[in-house]
This record gives C-alpha cells, sequence and structure tokens, in this order.
C-alpha cells in the first residue's frame, strides 16, 4: 500500500519516464555499432543514425552490462573516486554512474561553469521498476544559456553497486574502485529529451518545494 502511494505521488509530482522499445532493426544497428565501435583506439562511437541517441543508450544499458555516466569533459581515460553525495544525504568516496538513459544526458549537457547556486534533478521510482524524471536551475543559470555538447561514458558495470533504497529510490550506482571507460559517446543539448521540461527553483528553498511545484513551473 505504501509502495502504491508513493507511485502515485511521483506520477502527480514529476514526469514519467519515456517509454522506450526499439525495433529488431534498431537493434541490429545498435549491435553492429557498439561492436565495431570496440574495436577503435580513440573509443569516440561515431553515431550517424537516425534514431535518438537515447533509444541506443536503452540498448546498451538493458543488453551489454553497462552503466552511464555523463561529463562535459571529453578526455577522461580513467575515472577515480571522489567525495560525493548520495541522494539520502551520505558522504561517498565513489564514482557515480546511471542505467537511466536519458539522466546522463543532462549531465553532458549541463555546461558547469554556467551553473549559479544549485541544481536539483533525478530519475526516482519507489520500486525500481516505474521512474519518474524532474530537473530544476535556478532562474540565474537558465540566464546563463548553460546548454553544451558533452560525451556520455560507458562504463563496465563489473565494480558498482546500486544505492537506491527506502520508499524513494534515486537510480543511483556507485564504484569505489577506479573504472575506465569501454566507449564514449558525444551529445549536445537536443539529444536531451526533457529539455524543455526543465523547471527554476530558488536556491535557498526547500528542496520539497521544489519537487511540490515542479510541474507547476513548467
Amino acid at each position: 500500500m505504501k509502495t502504491r502511494f508513493i507511485q502515485l505521488l511521483l506520477r502527480i509530482l514529476f514526469l514519467p519516464a519515456l517509454n522506450i522499445t526499439n525495433s529488431k532493426d534498431e537493434e541490429k544497428l545498435f549491435n553492429d555499432l557498439y561492436e565495431s565501435s570496440l574495436k577503435k583506439e580513440d573509443k569516440l562511437i561515431e553515431y550517424n543514425l537516425t534514431v535518438p541517441k537515447y533509444k541506443f543508450l536503452s540498448y546498451l544499458i538493458h543488453n551489454k552490462s553497462v552503466l552511464l555516466h555523463g561529463s562535459n569533459n571529453k578526455a577522461i581515460e580513467e575515472f577515480e573516486p571522489r567525495k560525493q553525495t548520495l541522494a539520502d544525504g551520505n558522504i561517498v568516496t565513489a564514482i557515480f554512474a546511471s542505467k537511466d538513459p536519458i539522466w546522463p544526458i543532462f549531465y553532458a549537457t549541463l555546461d558547469k561553469g554556467k551553473i549559479v547556486g544549485n541544481i536539483r534533478n533525478g530519475v526516482v521510482s519507489s520500486n525500481g521498476k516505474n521512474k519518474y524524471h524532474f530537473y530544476s536551475l535556478t532562474e540565474p543559470t537558465i540566464s546563463n544559456n548553460p546548454w553544451t555538447t558533452g560525451f556520455i561514458y560507458i562504463l563496465p558495470e563489473e565494480t558498482f553497486s546500486y544505492k537506491g533504497k527506502g520508499v524513494i529510490q534515486f537510480d543511483e550506482w556507485i564504484s569505489q574502485k577506479p573504472v575506465a571507460p569501454i566507449l564514449k559517446l558525444k551529445v549536445n543539448p537536443d539529444d536531451f529529451p526533457f529539455r524543455d521540461k526543465v523547471a527554476t527553483h530558488h536556491s535557498n528553498e526547500s528542496i520539497i518545494k521544489s519537487w511540490l511545484l515542479y510541474k507547476f513551473r513548467l
């Protein structure tokens, strides 16, 4: 009963995850692209398909035992654990990644140098299946036109563990060991399908207020 109530609340407050399905033809294209990219020394995926990149990333997540990490940095050869804060407030020394195909694109295409105040975002669920998105920036950040090109790093899943817990779970995975990316994919702001669903908030307001007002501010 509790889980159902939380799911209803998330559905009211946030945006439902996109229903991503791939045809057999698309899956073959994705697999061929993945396999051919593995042979490249620079690890860069040359994406020339007309299919949205998030569909390709979704295919990788569900078929290749990988996780995703979004960054403005185009030349990361190895990720090192560093101090970060989990959604539950706990501080860990780790590398963050996700099994959501869209959330990392937000981090890859948001220019960190143009952030004023804080950012509030996430992919959440109460049952680990039905996921919901929210994205919010401060007005000064929005005024800075904070979008840029970035990269999605495809990471091996082996050393990662899922950290989502409690009645509201964020799609957070962490590794406390260094991780070398398998591949990387260049993305631009148009690849982020929720860019027109980014709200604004005040830096000093509570996270609860940001959640409650999210859809009203779109």
